[in-house]
C-alpha cells in the first residue's frame, strides 16, 4: 500500500521559489538572451543600414 503524506506532496518552506528563481534557470535565460540579441540586430539595421 502506498504511503502519501501530505508533508512529501507540499513544497519545502525553507526554499521560497519565485520570480527570481524563474529567471536563474539557464534554458530561459539563454531565450531571453536570445530575442535581446535579434532585437538589438533589428534596431542596429534600422538605425545604421536604412
Amino acid at each position: 500500500m502506498l504511503d502519501t503524506k501530505q508533508s512529501e506532496a507540499a513544497p519545502s518552506k525553507d526554499e521560497p521559489r519565485g520570480c527570481l528563481f524563474a529567471l536563474s534557470q539557464p534554458p530561459l535565460m539563454i531565450f531571453l538572451a536570445v530575442i535581446g540579441c535579434l532585437l538589438l540586430m533589428a534596431a542596429l539595421h534600422d538605425l545604421l543600414w536604412l
